[in-house]
């Protein structure tokens, strides 16, 4: 008898934990207040350009997700996973994520730069309270 109230508590709490309304919703990314890039652990990435219509955005971004996939999927065939990097190379190009920047103010591109290192370092830290590694994720 024990055993059986044992097992059906430890169900009760597999299937809470794995309850999906208990888990917290997972936090977007931060985005520099020019919307030029998404800050992940410290470091500035290109968002996409947001002059991009609603639907194109989306058949990119599935494209994109698609080839991240076909990467997954390669295994260690060389062939196929180049045609599939080279596929999220054209995605990630035509959402302005890479190749020419999206704006035309002249300012650089700090894509992939520490923010500490660039511009918005004093943004950063006021957003952030001073703590580090708050930035989302």
């Amino acid at each position: 008898m024990l055993q059986a109230v044992h097992g059906e508590i430890a169900h009760i709490a597999a299937v809470s934990i794995l309850d999906t309304d208990l888990m917290p919703e997972p936090k977007a990314p931060s985005t520099t207040p020019d919307g030029r890039y998404i800050i992940v652990r410290g470091r500035l990435w290109r968002a996409s350009n947001p002059a991009l219509p609603g639907s194109e955005r989306q058949r990119l971004v599935d494209a994109l997700m698609a080839a991240r996939r076909a990467v997954k999927e390669a295994g260690g065939d060389e062939n196929l996973l180049r045609a599939a990097r080279d596929q999220v190379d054209t995605a990630k190009r035509a959402l302005g994520e890479r190749g020419p920047v999206w704006w035309n103010d002249g300012a650089a591109d700090l894509n992939r730069h520490r923010i500490e290192n660039t511009p918005y370092r004093d943004w950063y830290h006021d957003m952030t309270d001073g703590s580090r590694g708050t930035d989302g994720n």
